[in-house]
């Protein structure tokens, strides 16, 4: 199975956006079939084969997620964010901004889905492949 050090690894390629679609391939050959992705810390929960599990650690100081959502708001920092035009921290920064809790990624559906404080769906994104 793979380990939250391997991921990290294949994670620490990613500069912007724009290299996504790469690191969720690197990922899903080692075996990732999902994961969850905590905006306050960037603690991320990976999901593989038989129940397999695995953690990551927080990556920075807890940021305060907004109580009202703004899609329109936050859907312009993703587009921002895919073209190359931020990093990672500063997503995650507009994330918080625009009420985004945390996203699911689902490597079987190539989806990234986004959520608020109350657990509701702000946008589902197609992972281009």
């Amino acid at each position: 199975m793979f380990t939250v050090e391997q991921i990290e690894s294949a994670h620490d390629k990613v500069k912007s956006g724009a290299d996504f679609p790469a690191y969720i391939q690197e990922i899903k050959q080692m075996g990732v079939a999902s994961f969850e992705t905590k905006v306050k810390d960037s603690s991320t929960k990976y999901f593989g084969k038989n129940d397999y599990q695995t953690i990551s650690q927080p990556q920075y100081g807890d940021l305060t997620i907004a109580s009202v959502s703004d899609k329109e708001k936050f859907s312009h920092y993703l587009k921002m964010h895919q073209q190359g035009e931020t990093d990672y921290f500063t997503f995650c920064k507009h994330c918080a901004e625009t009420g985004i809790e945390k996203w699911f990624v689902c490597l079987r559906k190539m989806t990234c889905t986004y959520y608020n404080k109350a657990g509701n769906e702000i946008l589902v994104e197609q992972i281009p492949q």
